[in-house]
């Protein structure tokens, strides 16, 4: 999503070669841009403001990873990850045959160790969750990822090694859906992927149109803001850091350009004529940009909504984006949850604007990668559901 706090003037646009053309979409730009002698620099500077597209860096190949390493965010602290046997970083790396037709067919001593070190990830990443659900504690921030997305911890814990890959005496993957076990070994069901192809294209639409318009990072995080704006009925049980007439006055004073429809149709009535835009379902792929933290945060609900294709290392990467984003996300919003050890981000302040926005530029250099990748999978996936089947 995206604020705009005030009207600018157009941005010239760059005079580097074009990249090839790109559908058209309602951006939240000028549509006409004039053009400009003076090379454009080589980083957008921080702005609030909308900025007209730049063409998008070129993209890397499936299954590369950027270096994970960021910057402390204030508030955020590490969450330590046992290593996988035999990787000494935690990029993907790159799965046997993808270029290949035939899939590369591994033994149990290959595959068996990848198989456990997931086991113990998933461990890592699901523990906290599992304790409180145990004694019956509800989490207004981590609970998140388990009540809005649909995955569940059995499903994480299923270890998915992606496509191009066959699993020699993998007995476990037996009549699972999704997948195919025959001649000793487990590998993905072809015909699974051509009953799916018409979902694995529109995600891979949504993903390549995100990955080529310019981010923004001046919305502030005023979503959840514009969900209490107004109403008694808020969607926690946990005070206003601000108040009711606080909150209020807060939306009021910021013009607010949502364009991530899953956000905005949590919107109170009235908060709703306040967005500039009125995104839909079907205006998703011509609005989302990479620096929304809800578009970013559901590259984990496109992972999960490919599987059992995606690798279990990319959907693991893509739940922790998820989970550092929404507490970035929390601390934010409106609510004082400073109880739980949330230090809140005032963005109501030029300080916490900047720290927002600071945030916010982390998190879409480390989606950024993982959309990438998502993509690459979805074509792979949808040239070998094209593939005459061969005996």
């Amino acid at each position: 999503m995206t604020v705009v706090p005030e009207p600018t003037s157009p941005v010239p646009a760059s005079p580097e070669p074009a990249p090839p053309a790109q559908p058209a979409s309602p951006d939240l730009v000028s549509p006409a841009q004039p053009a400009s002698p003076e090379p454009a620099p080589p980083a957008q500077p921080a702005s609030p403001d909308l900025v007209a597209p730049n063409p998008a860096p070129p993209r890397p190949a499936f299954p590369a990873l950027a270096s994970r390493a960021q910057p402390a965010l204030p508030g955020f602290t590490s969450r330590a990850q046992p290593a996988l046997p035999g990787f000494t970083s935690r990029a993907q790396p790159a799965l046997p045959g993808f270029t290949s037709p035939e899939p590369v067919f591994l033994e149990p001593a290959d595959w068996q160790p990848l198989h456990a070190a997931h086991a113990l990830r998933v461990d890592a990443l699901l523990a906290d969750h599992l304790a409180r659900r145990s004694r019956g504690e509800k989490h207004p921030v981590e609970d998140f990822l388990f009540t809005y997305y649909p995955t569940r911890p059995k499903q994480l814990r299923l270890w998915h090694p992606g496509p191009g890959l066959a699993l020699r005496g993998a007995t476990q993957y037996e009549g699972k859906r999704g997948y195919l076990y025959s001649e000793g070994a487990a590998r993905l069901d072809p015909t699974e992927i051509t009953r799916r192809a018409d979902s694995i294209t529109w995600i891979a639409q949504l993903l390549k149109a995100t990955s080529g318009r310019q981010p923004q990072f001046g919305c502030f995080g005023l979503h959840e803001w514009a969900m209490v704006y107004r109403t008694e009925e808020i969607r926690h049980d946990w005070p206003l850091r601000l108040g009711s007439t606080g909150t209020d006055q807060v939306v009021e004073s910021h013009k607010i350009a949502c364009s991530h429809f899953d956000a905005f149709r949590f919107f109170t009535t009235p908060a709703r004529p306040l967005n500039l835009l009125q995104p839909t379902r079907e205006s998703q792929p011509a609005l989302e940009q990479g620096g929304c933290l809800h578009a970013n945060m559901d590259l984990y609900k496109w992972s999960t909504k490919l599987m059992p294709f995606t690798p279990s290392s990319l959907l693991l990467d893509c739940f922790e984006l998820a989970r550092d984003i929404r507490t970035l996300d929390m601390r934010a919003s409106p609510y004082d949850f400073a109880a739980l050890g949330y230090e809140p981000i005032e963005i109501e302040t030029p300080t916490g604007k900047a720290q927002y926005a600071a945030a916010q530029r982390t998190f879409a250099d480390r989606a950024r990668p993982l959309r990438l990748q998502l993509a690459d999978l979805c074509d792979r996936l949808l040239q070998e559901a094209a593939a005459p089947v061969t005996s």
